[in-house]
């Protein structure tokens, strides 16, 4: 359970694998700020609309209402109002979100990101390691490997892509623990990356 400051605003990162329960605990805290009458304000990347447009979905299931946004500047404007303000898949929305949750921050704001902290190669995902440095509150969440059953930190890809960014679920990736983890060969790595236009290579 976490002591919250009062009278200050404040950033929350929960972080993790897929299937790890992030967005699950992202909802529960957004919920817990509505039944407090907080005015609250939720988002997510435009790249983002595998279950729904309007709305955070985990995978299993749980919703709740949201914005799709294309850059982390939108939601400076969009937040204003807001006491608390919520933000999935934080990890594709590059490392301007950075400095907009410190600005919200410094508004007196609760700022909440989920979102991964390694992509499909193990590498970490920015900006979420640079929002781990700036935060108040940090949540590592593990899965459970599909192989062995054990703490999984990893997210693996188990679809041939040539994308650098390939947005799925169960379709797509699994959790993995550290032993049951493949990372992609690196040579076929360095060939995809050579075909891959400047923008998916920054993503």
């Amino acid at each position: 359970m976490h002591h919250f400051p009062h009278n200050t605003g404040w950033i929350e990162v929960i972080c993790g694998p897929m299937f790890s329960g992030k967005t699950e605990e992202l909802i529960r805290r957004l919920v817990r700020a509505q039944i407090a009458k907080l005015r609250v304000e939720i988002f997510k990347p435009l790249i983002d609309n595998r279950y729904s447009r309007d709305e955070i979905v985990s995978h299993s299931r749980l919703t709740i209402p949201s914005q799709l946004v294309k850059s982390p500047w939108e939601i400076f404007e969009l937040a204003q109002d807001a006491d608390v303000i919520g933000i999935d898949e934080a990890q594709f929305l590059g490392n301007e979100l950075i400095e907009v949750v410190q600005k919200l921050a410094d508004q007196n704001k609760r700022v909440i990101c989920a979102g991964l902290d390694t992509d499909y190669r193990g590498v970490p995902f920015d900006p979420i390691p640079q929002l781990l440095a700036i935060a108040e509150y940090i949540d590592k969440t593990l899965a459970i490997c599909v192989r062995c059953g054990n703490p999984a930190k990893h997210t693996q890809r188990v679809v041939a892509s040539r994308e650098l960014v390939l947005v799925g679920a169960q379709d797509a990736y699994e959790p993995r623990c550290r032993n049951c983890f493949v990372p992609p060969d690196p040579a076929q790595e360095t060939a995809v990356q050579e075909q891959l236009p400047l923008s998916s290579k920054q993503g």
